[in-house]
């Protein structure tokens, strides 16, 4: 085997298609890209929710409501699911570090505490925000609350 008689396997080669070299090459007139419109243009991009020139799904369903920015997102805790919670993790403190550490919500997470059901153990509850109603039930109870922002 010599340098001057090295050629590629056969089939691995094969000559590229010559398209809009006029119609005997067969693939002239539209170059193989069909008729007119954007598609046969160069630098062709598809519009994002684009029909086609019928009118977009997004135009064509109602708006509805408003969404408000400066809502806050609370995770809600009643006070019969944090008593369920206290017996099953053995918590002295209610906080969002517990809660993360233990799975029960996520980091950025706030934690507001509402006065349905009852509270059997004095607990330490660091929370965002509570009702009047829950915070008056684990006073009672001899825990106290401390607001965090």
């Amino acid at each position: 085997m010599q340098l001057h008689t090295l050629k590629p396997a056969k089939g691995s080669t094969h000559k590229e298609k010559r398209i809009g070299r006029g119609e005997a090459s067969g693939k002239g007139g539209t170059s193989t890209k069909g008729n007119k419109g954007g598609q046969s243009r160069a630098g062709y991009k598809s519009k994002m929710a684009h029909e086609g020139g019928q009118m977009p799904i997004q135009r064509r369903i109602p708006k509805r409501g408003f969404k408000n920015p400066h809502r806050i997102e609370y995770k809600v805790l009643n006070l019969g699911q944090i008593d369920h919670i206290i017996e099953k993790y053995g918590f002295t403190e209610i906080s969002a570090e517990n809660l993360y550490i233990n799975g029960l919500l996520n980091q950025t997470d706030l934690i507001k505490i509402l006065g349905n059901g009852e509270l059997k153990k004095a607990v330490t509850f660091k929370v965002n925000a509570i009702s009047e109603k829950a915070k008056a039930a684990i006073e009672a109870v001899g825990g106290n609350v401390e607001i965090v922002k």
